[in-house]
């Protein structure tokens, strides 16, 4: 929201010194001085990206198909349209060790990379928990951290600047910050339908616990601080049966800053019994998305699948560039051992 705004100021006016600097420290987080806007990157498909979201969530293919393993790559273009939109790559890997041991472990990893403009961070992250069940694939309860650190830096070959005299123009910044996210999540199936169990699902999760207070000091000593604050975020979701073994899985996620509205992300998904899906939504920030994907190659036995889907979002919001709205594409193996 704030970035949009940002960018537009930074067009209309030519790039004013004064409006750059807090463009440049702004965006560095993807955050905004009065912390008006989500620091941390969007996602269309968010069900995908449950390790990021929330370390101790588990997978809805794990409950859907019995997949507990995962490796996946995505990348975003989020505001297509305007020059040095965000644009973020992200790996991970998951695996439920599903044994029937009381306490089940969950590990896994992802490294995130976010670049908007001159702006970029790096993050690589562990993931370890545990579900808490005789039997997983029924229902349990998890609770999982992930540690790791950010890497934020400002390439300042990149700018245009006014004054190339400028003390911005001439040196790259960078810095490392450690990072850590908590989280809890329960599931539980609740009905059988056809010859597949329904389920219920929800966390809760702050997935950087740790804030920082960032300060650029240029040449005349002006002083400009950043502070990164811990978000909260909120899962909730159903996955309802059919009798042909097809499903419908709505599902919500909320996302609350402090001194920022909560912000509610709600979609719709269909999976058809052909390997086929689609979905929709919408957000209160004023933003809708569609999404559809397929799956293919189930090997009996092991439930190996390759998943590839594909999400676009448009927001209906009145200020900022017009964009043509935001793609991502995501790719997965999925398998079950």
């Amino acid at each position: 929201m704030y970035k949009d705004s940002i960018l537009s100021q930074s067009n209309t006016f030519g790039l004013n010194m004064n409006v750059l600097r807090h463009f440049m420290v702004a965006l560095l987080v993807v955050a905004t001085l009065s912390l008006s806007a989500q620091q941390l990157p969007l996602f269309t498909q968010y069900r995908e990206f449950n390790n990021a979201i929330n370390p101790a969530a588990i997978s809805s293919d794990y409950m859907a198909f019995g997949q507990n393993g995962v490796v996946g790559a995505s990348y975003r273009v989020q505001w297509r349209g305007v020059n040095s939109s965000p644009r973020t790559a992200f790996l991970r890997g998951d695996y439920l060790f599903d044994q029937n041991r009381g306490v089940n472990m969950l590990v896994g990893g992802h490294v995130i990379n976010d670049q908007t403009g001159p702006i970029s961070l790096t993050g690589a992250y562990g993931r370890i928990g545990g579900v808490i069940s005789d039997d997983p694939s029924y229902g349990g309860i998890s609770i999982g951290l992930t540690a790791g650190a950010v890497q934020y830096r400002l390439n300042a070959n990149e700018l245009r600047l006014r004054d190339q005299d400028d003390i911005v123009a001439t040196q790259n910044l960078s810095q490392i910050y450690p990072d850590v996210g908590f989280g809890i999540f329960a599931y539980k199936s609740i009905a059988r339908r056809g010859s597949e169990d329904d389920f219920i699902y929800g966390g809760i999760s702050v997935p950087q616990v740790f804030g920082f207070n960032w300060n650029l000091i240029d040449e005349t000593g002006d002083e400009f601080l950043t502070q990164r604050v811990q978000h909260i975020y909120g899962q909730l979701g159903f996955i309802r049966y059919f009798w042909n073994d097809s499903f419908i899985e709505p599902s919500v996620w909320v996302k609350y800053v402090p001194n920022a509205p909560v912000n509610i992300d709600a979609n719709l998904r269909y999976q058809f019994v052909n390997g086929l899906w689609v979905g929709a939504g919408g957000s209160s920030a004023k933003t809708s998305h569609i999404e559809a994907g397929i799956r293919l190659g189930d090997v009996e036995g092991y439930g190996n699948v390759l998943k590839i889907g594909y999400g676009y979002s448009y927001s209906f919001t009145s200020f900022g560039p017009f964009t043509v709205g935001s793609h991502e594409i995501n790719v997965s193996f999925n398998f079950a051992k």
